[in-house]
């Protein structure tokens, strides 16, 4: 088949390069414009551009598809199929309707659930156990569109965002590549969600990474996962900001005031919490790198005890 390929973020990557490596012909790629960023704020090239550009494939960076112009080179390649994925634009119908076989869409979530921005970020919180990607026939809606195929992971007790998203990233691809066959022979049957029980992955704030330690100490570990890489938990550490990576949960009670460290050795830094004892692993300190709760216990020994985080 011949196919328009749009997403912009490393998700979309190895669904470009599966394309890319297949019988198909990826004609043009669409991604979002170069945007500023890092200290310098200089305009930077999104993951899947770097590809297309390192493969000579034609990109093109339209900030809509309202203006006549950019609906008719879409139109122009003249291709089967478009497939989407993190390319960070609602479609609009008439671009839905330009390809002979629609536009797909593998959502890194199980859906109906998790529609929407952040659904690997949102189902770690939620403390979900497994996760996966669906790919969907795209329709005017954010992720509303009828089912096509599904593969599903688990999702273990330490697994952060990162490691979610790189495997689902890969899923994504290998989907995307066993399904294409079907779609161009029109074999399946496309399962309408049900929109009753859909739910809404919302978009990452940095005000949420706060950490609130009147809280359950399982609920404060699936969130330090869900936001890590970003935007990282943190709490207030006497004067300091203190990122928390990683943690894991203790199984014991404690009746001291949420927030209290309790204990601190060379296995972690335990924290009372609204309900049980969150163990920090992983933390970081201003103008400092990650260390490990042992290399910080080094550095400060018993005297983190009784020290209240806020």
């Amino acid at each position: 088949m011949k196919i328009v390929f749009a997403g912009t973020p490393d998700l979309a990557v190895p669904c470009l390069q599966a394309l890319l490596h297949s019988e198909h012909e990826v004609c043009a790629v669409y991604t979002q414009p170069d945007r500023p960023a890092g200290r310098g704020q200089k305009l930077q090239q999104s993951p899947v551009k770097q590809l297309a550009l390192a493969n000579h494939i034609p990109v093109l960076q339209p900030e809509s598809f309202k203006s006549d112009a950019d609906f008719s080179t879409l139109k122009n390649y003249q291709a089967d199929l478009m497939v989407v994925i993190a390319y960070g634009l609602l479609l609009p119908e008439r671009v839905l309707n330009i390809f002979p076989l629609g536009c797909v869409n593998p959502h890194v979530s199980l859906l109906p659930k998790w529609r929407g921005a952040a659904p690997i970020q949102r189902a770690i919180e939620a403390g979900d156990t497994k996760t996966g990607v669906t790919l969907i026939q795209m329709d005017t809606g954010w992720d509303t569109g009828d089912m096509l195929a599904q593969q599903s992971i688990p999702i273990h007790n330490q697994d952060t965002s990162q490691h979610i998203h790189d495997q689902l990233a890969t899923v994504a691809a290998e989907l995307l590549i066993q399904t294409l066959p079907k779609i161009k022979k029109n074999s399946l049957a496309p399962q309408k969600q049900d929109h009753r029980i859909s739910t809404h992955a919302k978009k990452l704030s940095k005000a949420e990474a706060k950490i609130n330690w009147h809280m359950n100490a399982t609920v404060l570990h699936n969130k330090i996962r869900a936001f890590n890489p970003w935007p990282v938990c943190f709490c207030d550490f006497n004067d300091d900001v203190l990122r928390i990576w990683s943690t894991e949960v203790i199984d014991d009670t404690s009746n001291a005031l949420p927030g209290t460290i309790i204990n601190a050795s060379k296995l972690g830094i335990d924290v009372a919490c609204h309900e049980g004892i969150l163990r920090l692993l992983e933390i970081q300190l201003p103008g400092s790198k990650r260390l490990s709760a042992s290399d910080f216990f080094n550095a400060r020994g018993k005297q983190l005890v009784g020290l209240q985080l806020k």
